[in-house]
């Protein structure tokens, strides 16, 4: 995972001045996510604590995430490249890019990582109470159908997990070219 230095990268006219006026951590101008050629695997994973009150059964299901993110976090050439949790109310979401969809099956279904033990003690324990809700989706999309840009941003999503390039760099985009042509340029930041 590398990043682009924005010493030399200012991106379209309305980020012009941002590298060298953004604050520690944050990259200043417009960068897009570096996907190369191949898939980009978007693993969402989610719980809903749907009874306040039952704190043994929500506890239990939010504590067993950050345990396996740390482990995977912890592997030598982790097939998890990024993640990052984001709560809101009485839900809670995980974002995760992988290397491949089937890294991620491979690990969801491996006997020896801290998942499978989870996933049987929440059906025998907790699923019929009905007192959280879980779920997940996953992506995989072809890199050129993936539209990125981070304006004035620390590295987040794909752009943390597959490294940095200037925006524009990269060819314009499924989104891009399907809305506003080959050149692309609202998608930078530049307004008529």
């Amino acid at each position: 995972m590398s990043t682009t230095s924005t010493s030399t990268t200012t991106g379209p006219p309305a980020y012009r001045g941002a590298a060298d006026a953004a604050p520690a951590g944050v990259l200043g101008g417009a960068l897009s996510a570096d996907l190369g050629e191949d898939e980009v695997v978007l693993f969402l994973i989610g719980m809903r604590v749907n009874r306040l009150r039952r704190v043994r059964s929500w506890s239990y299901v939010a504590r067993q995430m950050p345990a396996m993110l740390r482990e995977l976090a912890a592997l030598p050439d982790s097939p998890l490249l990024a993640f990052r949790t984001w709560w809101s109310g009485r839900d809670v979401m995980v974002t995760q890019v992988w290397r491949s969809a089937e890294e991620l099956g491979r690990f969801a279904r491996d006997q020896d990582h801290p998942h499978a033990t989870a996933w049987r003690e929440f059906n025998r324990r907790i699923a019929a109470s009905a007192d959280v809700g879980i779920w997940h989706e996953t992506y995989v999309v072809r890199a050129d159908q993936v539209e990125s840009l981070y304006g004035n941003m620390p590295p987040v999503g794909l752009g943390a997990a597959h490294g940095l390039v200037p925006a524009g760099t990269r060819r314009a985009t499924a989104a891009v070219r399907r809305v506003h042509g080959a050149a692309g340029d609202h998608a930078l930041g530049q307004l008529d």
